[in-house]
């Protein structure tokens, strides 16, 4: 008895779970359609940059420890508006995670003020930076006063610099997120918020290297 030819419209074997293979664009691999983290370019860029930018703070790191063995390192006192800077560099991630959640809420207009704070907040710490080195020069202790000074200034300095080419990405970001009608359901600060959290964690790691360890 011949087999019966089953007539089947391709939409019931989508619906029935039907679908491409993982790896086939479309499919739930993520390979080379999915949403994978390779297929994700702008995140893994960022990612790749991160991880760059991790290798100059490791290798400033291998200098440090290597330069301060040596007998004419002297301690630097951490100037006290250090702590009030980064007072203001850890709100600033706190409140952007407010911002994205009020995003998320479909809540425009508070995401918008709260991500307006984020950036006060990071040009605050940008401020109190150049309050710690001009406190510092004006006690005398310069870049080549003494290698822990160098140090610091030299570590301070690069991160300032992340800092201030994180401000000029969070320029964008808020003139497109106040272009915006409505909440979309993706989040337009996922990429500014994982450059600015790992900067708040880089300034942690850089004050227990530089005042701590």
């Amino acid at each position: 008895m011949p087999a019966q030819i089953l007539d089947v419209p391709p939409s019931s074997l989508a619906d029935s779970g039907g679908g491409s293979p993982p790896g086939v664009a479309g499919g739930d691999g993520g390979f080379s359609g999915g949403h994978g983290f390779l297929s994700d370019a702008p995140r893994f860029g960022l990612w790749l940059f991160l991880g760059t930018v991790s290798m100059l703070f490791i290798g400033f790191t291998s200098a440090y420890i290597l330069r301060r063995a040596a007998g004419d390192w002297q301690p630097l006192a951490a100037p006290g508006v250090l702590w009030l800077s980064t007072t203001a560099l850890v709100l600033s991630s706190v409140v952007l995670e407010v911002a994205r959640r009020r995003h998320a809420a479909f809540d425009l207009p508070g995401a918008v003020r709260w991500f307006a704070l984020t950036g006060g907040l990071g040009a605050l710490f940008v401020a109190g930076q150049v309050m710690a080195w001009r406190a510092l020069a004006a006690a005398g202790v310069f870049l080549a006063s003494n290698p822990h000074s160098s140090f610091f200034y030299l570590l301070t300095g690069v991160h300032v610099v992340h800092v201030l080419a994180g401000l000029v990405w969070y320029v964008a970001a808020l003139l497109a997120l106040r272009r915006m009608t409505s909440a979309p359901g993706t989040d337009p600060l996922r990429l500014f918020a994982t450059y600015w959290h790992f900067l708040a964690v880089l300034w942690g790691y850089l004050l227990f290297l530089l005042f701590v360890y």
